[in-house]
């Protein structure tokens, strides 16, 4: 059988994103308004900082800047999980890596589903940060078999998704028309409910516990929690957020503002109070906050030598604080991190000579017109000497466990603060799911060796 006559998963993918970002945009108003606050500052960016334009059109970011997106997700059983998988494997997106939030006093671990070649990367960036909820961790054994009880009386899925998941395993992907029905029947997992599930007072019971408990049991499904754009200048939209209406989270979570941005760096404006009617209410008379809008800055994706510095510094800078960082403690933990992260390296260059990211080289202008000459340079370290290769940092595509927890702690309320014994349970996670998660450092590391074996190539080299 033929493929040719298969949507491209990338496209597919690209689709969902973009009716995903059209229904968030419909449920919560916000959205829209810091959507159009992104692109303000992200043209004004491009035209005030042509190195950066420049910069993102050599790597191919520019094209998707437009496009980037990332979702959040929490459900409540391992089934619920392992068919999310597949619906996301339909577009082509893997479980990359494993995020423990409990010690934050989040009670989740969680994977990023998304996809993982360069090239598809570039067709749509969209991932979805898909959480767990840990059952195991309601200290209560009555309200832990009633969350048990009513997770697992509700279908998350549409009977036409399921048969669509079915359909594209079977033949090997799905036509255009079934990839339209597959992306409105998809979308139907993500919608948020006004009629909750619970009465009201089994509502409370389970916010006591944790809000979060609440958000994911509590409805008929895992409604989309946020979306997020991308930014070129996080502390340039955290600061124009109040004049468009818009109460930003205290502080920027992630590295601190650099020449050289590294990893990810995240704000966010407050969770929006929802009228919710409970199973004994007769209207909307409830309420419920768990929905808010995000905004995401990247910047290079770190080395595991790079990613050590990172966290030592990190937690030198909160172990400083002595608190977890709030309205309150906001410009003591700014000046924190700024002077701890003095230590970093901040130019790509002493980044990638002393290994601390991970960089996409290419053939420059200079090294295409030498590759006749007899006495050309052949190893990585004179080619780029002599300007025949360039270099630009990969972009982190993925997600830090501290950085998630502030945002989670951030629109949940400080009174949602717990502390969990519990340690991580990977190998729970990866059954729930139905297959080991992707290590993302191995990803990178693969997108920079391609990279690499492309120049020796294109040079007519064996090996750089």
């Amino acid at each position: 059988m033929s493929n040719q006559r298969f949507v491209s998963p990338d496209l597919i993918r690209q689709g969902f994103s973009r009716a995903m970002s059209d229904m968030y945009r419909e449920e919560v108003p916000l959205y829209g308004a810091l959507m159009e606050l992104v692109a303000q500052v992200n043209a004004r960016v491009l035209e005030q900082q042509p190195a950066i334009a420049r910069h993102l059109q050599r790597s191919g970011e520019l094209q998707r800047l437009d496009l980037e997106r990332h979702g959040a997700i929490r459900v409540g059983t391992a089934a619920e999980l392992a068919t999310l998988a597949r619906l996301f494997a339909v577009m082509g997106m893997q479980p990359v890596g494993y995020y423990d939030l409990t010690p934050a006093g989040v009670p989740v671990h969680s994977t990023a589903f998304r996809a993982v070649h360069e090239e598809a990367l570039q067709v749509s960036p969209f991932r979805v940060f898909t959480s767990l909820l840990r059952l195991e961790l309601i200290d209560n054994p009555e309200l832990r078999g009633f969350a048990q009880q009513v997770l697992a009386q509700r279908q998350i899925f549409t009977p036409k998704v399921l048969e669509l998941i079915e359909q594209a395993q079977a033949e090997g992907g799905l036509d255009e028309d079934d990839a339209q029905r597959f992306i409105q029947e998809a979308l139907e997992t993500f919608r948020w409910h006004h009629h909750a599930t619970v009465t009201a007072a089994q509502y409370a019971s389970l916010s006591a516990q944790h809000r979060l408990i609440a958000d994911v049991v509590a409805f008929k499904g895992p409604h989309i929690n946020h979306l997020t754009p991308r930014t070129l200048d996080i502390d340039q939209v955290q600061q124009l957020m109040p004049e468009h209406g818009i109460t930003p989270k205290a502080v920027i979570e992630g590295p601190p503002r650099r020449d050289c941005p590294i990893l990810l760096r995240q704000t966010s404006f407050k969770a929006l109070e929802e009228s919710v009617a409970f199973t004994d209410q007769a209207d909307s008379q409830g309420s419920h906050s768990a929905r808010f809008g995000e905004i995401e800055q990247r910047g290079a994706a770190l080395t595991p030598k790079g990613r050590a510095l990172y966290d030592r510094l990190l937690n030198a800078a909160r172990d400083a604080l002595g608190d977890f960082p709030n309205e309150a403690n906001a410009q003591r933990y700014n000046q924190l991190m700024q002077e701890h992260f003095r230590e970093f390296p901040d130019s790509h260059s002493a980044m990638r000579e002393q290994g601390l990211a991970y960089f996409r080289y290419f053939v420059s202008e200079a090294g295409l017109a030498a590759r006749a000459e007899p006495q050309r340079p052949t190893t990585l370290p004179a080619l780029l000497a002599a300007g025949h290769l360039g270099f630009e940092p990969l972009v982190y595509e993925d997600f830090l466990p501290v950085s998630a927890a502030g945002i989670f702690q951030s629109n949940l309320g400080d009174d949602s603060q717990s502390h969990y014994a519990e340690h991580s349970n990977r190998q729970a996670f990866e059954n729930a799911l139905g297959r080991a998660t992707l290590d993302e450092l191995q990803l990178y590391a693969q997108t920079q060796q391609r990279s690499l074996e492309q120049c020796a190539a294109t040079l007519g080299l064996p090996t750089l």
